[in-house]
């Protein structure tokens, strides 16, 4: 009998040492952040009673200047967190306009998570804590009652680079059930990102979900291709497993992707219906999809009418391959003579990017190509992009 009783104490404790170790602390437990208010002030808090400093990075804040590999760019503001006398951090922001914003916290200098928000999204090696605020603008980032799309992960042949390569495609409320056939917008991403970057950081399906059920953009298939030439996949979906990631892989900017764009419109075409005419195709993209945008679309100066570049990084590479970065007056003026429906360029008067915009809607208007140019505040940063796709989509294929 004592023997039982032994086990039955012994067994007792480990389970209440297991229920102690897994329970959440009450401090954590408790804590809402970020939490936002009916006027739209959102309050953050942290946690830390041995820390020394807590702050908030964040892009509603004032922007600062930081250096980077391009030069001197708008970074996200700084604002300290006040502690309270039981180790609480707490910061409450102004009214904050309807938007998507992102956040992260430094803490002894240290940069790290919300620990209370599990809503995060990567970029390169970033990872930064997320939220949106309705009632206007980021109403559109939200999942709404509406009739949704479905996103999926395909894998094309590129002959050219010679692997497998990743892409992510949104078909549109109904496609599965219907036989009719859509058009597409091809939409790529910056440097730093992946074919996953669009549908997170990009809200695009969100975007379109919305703009369709509102009869404000046509119905449309939207893929989401990989930039970076040396990747299959996005970091943690290829053959190369998990890795650091890094902002602007090898190759991503030297012309490859350009020269083997085709590969992923020919798979598209032969596995989804679609409209496969230069009226019922566009392409567009953020920095260097922006880049690329230019470039596929004046390589391929009869497949596209309609092209958007949205703070393109329009500046000069040199090219490895030998022919898609040449003769870019000549193959422009091709393309102006082909003839499209929208060249859409838009771009932040902050962004470290727009003069060279400046200069290439110089070049572009001293040919006469005609283009749609919107030009909006701030600098290089997704709040404008999603701005901007939410801008173009409802032009397309009217």
């Amino acid at each position: 009998m004592k023997k039982y009783f032994f086990f039955i104490v012994v067994g007792a404790f480990f389970v209440t040492q297991l229920l102690v170790a897994q329970e959440v602390p009450k401090e954590l437990e408790n804590i809402i952040s970020p939490e936002i208010h009916a006027d739209q002030t959102v309050t953050f808090r942290f946690f830390a009673p041995k820390a020394d400093s807590v702050q908030l990075t964040a892009d509603f804040l004032p922007p600062v200047k930081v250096m980077s590999r391009f030069g001197i760019v708008d970074g996200p503001g700084t604002v300290n967190l006040m502690k309270d006398k039981n180790g609480l951090w707490t910061y409450t922001s102004k009214t904050l306009d309807s938007e998507l914003y992102s956040y992260t916290f430094v803490v002894d200098g240290i940069k790290t998570n919300d620990p209370n928000s599990p809503y995060a999204l990567r970029n390169s090696a970033s990872l930064t804590n997320v939220f949106i605020i309705g009632n206007g603008r980021g109403d559109f980032y939200l999942t709404k009652d509406v009739a949704h799309g479905t996103l999926t992960h395909g894998w094309y042949l590129s002959a050219g680079l010679k692997m497998n390569r990743r892409v992510t495609v949104y078909t549109p409320a109904g496609y599965e059930q219907s036989t009719e056939k859509y058009p597409v917008l091809y939409l790529l991403h910056g440097a730093g990102g992946d074919e996953d970057s669009w549908s997170a950081h990009g809200r695009a399906i969100q975007i379109l979900d919305n703009l369709i059920a509102q009869g404000k953009a046509k119905p449309m298939i939207v893929v989401m291709p990989n930039g970076n030439v040396v990747q299959d996949a996005g970091y943690g979906f290829g053959r190369d497993g998990f890795y650091k990631p890094q902002f602007l892989l090898p190759r991503s900017m030297n012309g490859e992707y350009e020269a083997n764009f085709m590969d992923i419109v020919n798979y598209v075409e032969k596995t989804y219906r679609v409209k496969a005419t230069k009226e019922n195709r566009a392409i567009a993209g953020l920095s260097m999809g922006g880049f690329h945008t230019m470039h596929i679309s004046r390589f391929y100066p009869n497949t596209f009418d309609y092209v958007g570049l949205f703070s393109a990084a329009l500046v000069p590479r040199e090219d490895a391959t030998g022919k898609v970065y040449r003769n870019l007056d000549e193959t422009l003026k091709v393309q102006k003579d082909n003839g499209f429906k929208l060249y859409y360029i838009a771009i932040g008067k902050d962004d470290f990017l727009y003069q060279a915009n400046v200069d290439f809607r110089k070049k572009l208007d001293g040919m006469g190509l005609k283009y749609e140019y919107v030009e909006t505040g701030e600098g290089h940063i997704w709040k404008l992009w999603r701005i901007y796709l939410a801008d173009f989509a409802p032009k397309l294929f009217r």
